[in-house]
């Protein structure tokens, strides 16, 4: 998914700063180039997962079953990943011309498919975890047809094209170095969100594995959230900035973040004062939903901050400039990890790795701020006018 977001972000970009110019054959040009490298990039990156799959899963130190259990889904699911990476990319081409309502529905249809094939493949069919592989599979192929069909006939966003093209130095250079710095921030946060597993796993057990995992998906309600309003502000700033919009650029951050603030703060009241059961609404065991009250209590204090970078990203994506918060992302990731084991050296245990999430996530939240006054500073009265 993180790798996903070469041609997803750059189609984003590339494609809404082109129709911003009102150049449309230029924006049909990277839709097609971004659906090829989607196409290469994800059996690229599932033949590496074929041969590298079991010492990426052995960093967990699973035991020899479930090890198991977790290559056979994998090998699975890997037959599906060109056509996953294929409809992000078609899903960023929709974000890009302002149509983000096609990909939800379609994207929701699958998901409603994935719930059903679930249990009836699982325990119905007797299939176990080769079930749940499948379900994903016949989901996101499903999902990949019926956008395609839609991007294709229905829409016609390519004017009759193929989504196959023979890739172009410049369009495609411009692709990579667009794209490039958000796959490495999110990259990185998945490795760097693995070793928080083994810290948390080595402190509080299955537990503390449990409890991360689960936090992290309860907590993605308030971050999903905010990205779209991400997304969609990336594309309203690329329309802008291409036609020279410069003042129409400002006020739509500020509607946007006055927004992602308002989520942020219902979170943080949500996750402070109804954290344990919102947490038992998940895992009704009562060892793991005490110690994951615990969690949404205190990365409720980091929510506000959060909204803040992922927002003030969608800002420096819609110009083109995806460096400045992947170095913040980056830097913040990272510093969970010394964070952690500094807080466990003074005795925190487990609350250790959570403060540590929450802290890191408040210091991106500043130094996004400090990006945003940096950048209005160097660009007013340039090629971007803040004021």
């Amino acid at each position: 998914n993180s790798i996903a977001q070469l041609t997803k972000t750059s189609a984003e970009v590339c494609v809404s700063q082109s129709l911003g110019s009102r150049d449309t054959p230029l924006a049909i040009k990277y839709a097609r180039h971004c659906t090829t490298w989607a196409l290469i990039v994800g059996t690229l990156l599932a033949l590496l997962y074929l041969t590298c799959g079991s010492p990426i899963i052995g960093v967990y130190h699973l035991d020899s079953d479930v090890h198991q259990k977790a290559l056979q889904y994998l090998h699975i699911v890997l037959l599906g990943l060109p056509l996953y990476f294929l409809t992000l990319a078609m899903s960023g081409i929709y974000n890009a011309r302002g149509q983000s309502l096609t990909p939800f529905k379609v994207n929701s249809l699958g998901l409603l498919l994935n719930m059903g094939l679930d249990p009836l493949l699982i325990f119905v069919c007797h299939l176990g975890i080769i079930g749940a592989a499948l379900a994903t599979l016949i989901s996101q192929g499903a999902v990949c047809a019926l956008l395609y069909h839609r991007l294709q006939r229905h829409d016609k966003i390519l004017d009759g094209a193929s989504i196959l093209t023979t890739t172009e130095r410049e369009p495609s250079k411009r692709i990579f170095t667009i794209g490039m710095p958000v796959v490495l921030l999110n990259s990185l946060f998945v490795f760097i969100n693995v070793f928080m597993g083994r810290i948390a796993s080595e402190q509080g057990g299955a537990i503390g594995v449990a409890v991360l995992t689960t936090g992290g998906q309860l907590e993605a309600v308030t971050w999903s959230a905010c990205q779209g309003f991400c997304t969609a502000l990336a594309t309203f700033v690329g329309h802008n900035y291409a036609a020279r919009h410069f003042t129409r650029i400002w006020h739509g951050y500020k509607t946007t973040i006055s927004i992602t603030l308002s989520i942020g703060l219902l979170g943080s009241i949500l996750f402070y004062f109804a954290g344990t059961p919102f947490f038992a609404l998940i895992v009704p065991d009562p060892a793991t939903y005490i110690v994951g009250g615990q969690y949404l209590r205190i990365t409720s204090f980091s929510q506000l901050f959060m909204m803040t970078e992922i927002t003030t990203q969608g800002l420096f994506y819609g110009i083109g400039r995806s460096a400045p918060p992947a170095i913040i992302s980056i830097s913040g990731n990272i510093l969970r990890l010394p964070l952690a084991l500094l807080m466990i050296h003074a005795g925190w245990g487990l609350n250790a790795v959570w403060w540590a999430i929450s802290l890191s996530s408040i210091c991106k939240g500043i130094a996004a701020i400090g990006a945003l006054f940096l950048l209005k500073k160097r660009l007013t009265g340039k090629s971007l006018a803040f004021q």
